[in-house]
């Protein structure tokens, strides 16, 4: 595509989303001077697109209110990374209708693209390998997420139904602070008003929603990702896993797998007069089963101490046992 045909079409997607333009941004964004912007502005005029001027301190241009653009003027690069964006969806499970919306969605912007660029599509899924497992897909209703996420930007309140673990219906009213996709399921975090405290809910469990009147004012400092990944970590399970682990705490949460594990740097014994002190962190976990996590110990390559369960210790002493058979095992490979 010639690089002037090329500029007049992301000049349209810049007034496409919105707002008013000033030539003198739209100049730096096009890497053009601001004569050329108005010459670009001419052929959107002669191609009937309804570019209106808007004068004054703050002017510049933008859309007719209500205009519509025919659908999907992609270009190669554009194309690609939707196409990217449906496959990595369905392969992290991240879908809102069981295997078939992102299938559908590529069809149909295969079905209006160029033959030649949908070819080269075609090529791509062909061609494209995942060096992991595909994840375990929970649909989720899209008419629940887009609700959802219109409620978190407008700040307004919630009545939902929702369906536990147990398979236990209530009805909850709740102010929603964000959503967070995690391990293919889709995650609310929210102040739950019918019990008084924040909890977290999974979207596909959401049977039933209604906007309520009012508006809230979320809390200053908010994480909606960590605040779930929290809540799965400090979730009931079999087992309670706590440790002592040198060093601090960044280091150690980057190193353990997200959203099992609390971690909380402990205060220096070591008195002021140590420059460098040791730095210990407590860590929690909550987990079903206990033998993966010597190997995750082991990764860790940081001291540390098991203050229970007294069944991992044995674990980890199996563990160590026999990775030290294994280094010591005499190769029989001939060379």
């Amino acid at each position: 595509m010639p690089r002037p045909i090329a500029r007049v079409l992301t000049l349209l997607e810049l007034l496409q989303s919105g707002g008013i333009r000033t030539t003198a941004g739209l100049a730096e964004r096009l890497g053009v001077d601001e004569r050329t912007v108005r010459r670009y502005i001419d052929h959107l005029l002669d191609l009937d697109v309804p570019v209106e001027s808007v004068r004054g301190r703050h002017g510049g241009y933008r859309l007719a209110p209500g205009y519509r653009m025919p659908p999907l003027m992609l270009t190669d690069d554009e194309a690609l990374a939707v196409l990217l964006g449906l496959l990595a969806a369905r392969r992290a499970g991240l879908t809102t209708a069981m295997g078939t919306a992102s299938e559908t969605a590529a069809a149909k912007i295969r079905r209006v693209l160029p033959k030649r660029l949908a070819g080269r599509l075609d090529s791509v899924s062909d061609a494209l390998a995942f060096t992991g497992p595909p994840g375990e897909a929970v649909p989720s209703d899209a008419t629940v997420l887009l609700s959802i996420t219109d409620a978190v930007r407008h700040r307004r309140p919630l009545a939902i139904r929702y369906t536990a673990a147990d398979g236990r219906h209530s009805e909850r009213t709740v102010h929603p602070y964000g959503v967070v996709a995690h391990a293919g399921k889709w995650y609310l975090t929210a102040a739950d008003l019918t019990v008084d405290g924040d909890r977290t809910f999974r979207l596909d469990r959401i049977t039933e929603i209604r906007t309520l009147p009012g508006s809230f004012e979320p809390p200053a400092g908010l994480d909606p990702a960590k605040r779930v990944l929290t809540a799965l970590a400090t979730a009931p399970y079999r087992h309670e896993v706590t440790l002592r682990v040198q060093g601090n705490a960044e280091e150690i949460d980057a190193r353990l797998p997200a959203g099992v594990a609390v971690v909380r740097e402990l205060s220096s014994s070591s008195g002021d007069a140590d420059p460098e002190p040791e730095r210990w962190c407590l860590v929690d976990l909550r987990v079903e089963q206990l033998d993966w996590l010597p190997a995750v110990l082991a990764s860790l390559d940081m001291p540390f101490v098991i203050e229970r369960p007294d069944e991992l210790r044995g674990l980890v002493v199996e563990f160590a046992e026999r990775l030290a058979r294994s280094a010591r095992r005499a190769s029989t490979g001939g060379g």
